[in-house]
């Protein structure tokens, strides 16, 4: 179904078009100053939110202090997920366009390092003593098939449910609520349309404008909890490992797609209007969480980031205002409880004209000390382990604790080529059940469909 264009996705279309005129106006790329470094990042679309905007420019003033001479210039691309990752790649075909640094999603580095987007690091990081510091898990993130690493990660998350201890009262619900089903999600949220309804009772993102998120928040971190997802421990409910091939969607798969059909068929989510809004993530996080509107909320590790001093959405009462509790499995079963982890890389495109330069600025990003300004500015979790070892971490902010401790029963995407394509995919499966136009049935033979092409056919059966 298409999602009609509002007046903020155009802007920020705008916004994103104008930020390719910048960078093809350099003619020279960033090899037109060899002194300068231009480092391109994912800019809030809410244009009171400047956390990594302020990191960054800090960043920036320590670089040019150490470095005399050398200069950085900050390259912000303002646009949802899904746009941003079109306008990267974008800028990544082209000496003219390519920055020096970049910010990609682990989802879709494979697919650029396979597009021969990016430029292995591996020489760099044999020099510099700090890649030590990083977990194994974080850096198999930014590791191809061959064998080598095209990313240093800032960070990693966690994912769970967070929910309004107010609304929680007024419906009845105990304010300590850990759901061991997903049914008892369901009932909650039934309560809470039944017993407070100016407010939306939950919200699960859905559909192709959410784009990741949908995927990632949502669907996956149903399917993950299903029979397909849990089992052993040792098997993905998305790629097999030993057949190498992608599974096409089972009956845990049409559980998930049933879950969010029931959450939007009943009303339970937000106005599908909304939910199909590029700026979703914007909207829960800076309105309806804050004022109170959302009962309860399926989302990541990193929402107070919007919410601490100099965020520009201040709210220092929500570790009171809201609770935390984990994602179960579907009926409960083995091991009980499910989150999703990604996270993000700094990598060097492949045309960069400066990558010495540019990773001279990762490794000043990346000291123990920034690295925990960052962690804790964007509520992130450490990647580092001399700084998850760090008391002043653990207690720098509510909740880093309960979102650390998900860790261990964390799952993380299939790192193919294939999986952005895939997810796309996932997203038009639940969009289709999210408006109504497609019963559950129907999605999921329209995604093994799909899925077929676009893996080559590469697809087998649970």
């Amino acid at each position: 179904m298409p999602v009609r264009p509002t007046a903020a996705t155009t802007a920020l279309l705008t916004t994103a078009l104008a930020a390719a005129a910048t960078l093809t106006a350099c003619g020279g790329g960033s090899g037109s100053d060899p002194d300068t470094v231009r480092v391109s990042f994912k800019q809030s679309t809410d244009n009171s939110i400047h956390v990594m905007d302020d990191y960054l420019a800090d960043i920036k003033k320590q670089f040019e202090k150490a470095n005399p001479g050398k200069k950085v210039e900050l390259v912000p691309i303002k646009a949802p997920d899904s746009e941003y990752y079109t306008k990267l790649q974008q800028m990544l075909r082209s000496a003219k366009t390519a920055p020096d640094l970049v910010y990609e999603d682990t989802f879709l580095i494979n697919s650029d390092i396979t597009s021969g987007y990016l430029k292995p690091l591996d020489a760099y990081l044999a020099e510099w003593p700090d890649w030590n510091q990083f977990v194994d898990t974080a850096k198999a993130a930014a590791k191809a098939e061959d064998g080598k690493t095209y990313g240093v990660p800032d960070g990693t998350d966690t994912r769970g449910l967070w929910f309004d201890k107010g609304i929680f009262a007024k419906a009845g619900l105990p304010t300590d609520w850990q759901p061991k089903t997903w049914d008892e999600i369901l009932d909650a949220a039934r309560t809470i349309k039944r017993r407070v309804p100016d407010v939306t009772p939950l919200n699960v993102y859905t559909g192709k404008p959410a784009g990741e998120a949908a995927t990632m928040q949502g669907f996956e971190m149903l399917l993950y909890g299903t029979s397909d997802g849990t089992g052993d421990g040792t098997t993905d409910p998305l790629y097999d490992t030993r057949s190498k091939k992608w599974i096409a969607g089972g009956q845990g798969f049409k559980d998930a797609l049933a879950f969010v059909e029931t959450v939007y068929r009943e009303k339970l989510g937000p106005d599908v209007s909304t939910a199909l809004d590029p700026n979703i993530q914007t909207i829960v996080r800076g309105d309806l969480l804050p004022k109170g509107k959302l009962g309860i909320n399926l989302d990541g590790s990193w929402l107070p980031q919007d919410w601490l001093k100099g965020s520009g959405h201040e709210w220092p009462e929500w570790s009171s205002r809201l609770g935390l509790a984990y994602m179960p499995t579907q009926h409960g079963q083995a091991p009980g409880k499910v989150s999703m982890s990604g996270g993000w890389t700094w990598s060097v495109p492949a045309k960069a004209a400066n990558p010495d330069l540019a990773f001279e600025f990762v490794k000043t990003m990346q000291t123990k000390a920034n690295a925990q300004k960052w962690y804790v500015a964007n509520s992130g979790i450490a990647v580092r382990e001399d700084v998850a070892e760090d008391p002043a971490y653990a207690k720098a902010q509510p909740g880093i604790r309960f979102f650390t401790d998900l860790v261990a029963s964390t799952h993380y995407r299939p790192a193919y080529p294939a999986y952005p394509k895939v997810s796309t995919a996932i997203q038009e499966a639940m969009e289709g059940v999210t408006t109504g136009d497609r019963s559950v049935a129907d999605a999921a033979s329209g995604y093994d469909d799909t899925l077929k092409e676009v893996t080559d056919g590469q697809v087998t059966t649970r």
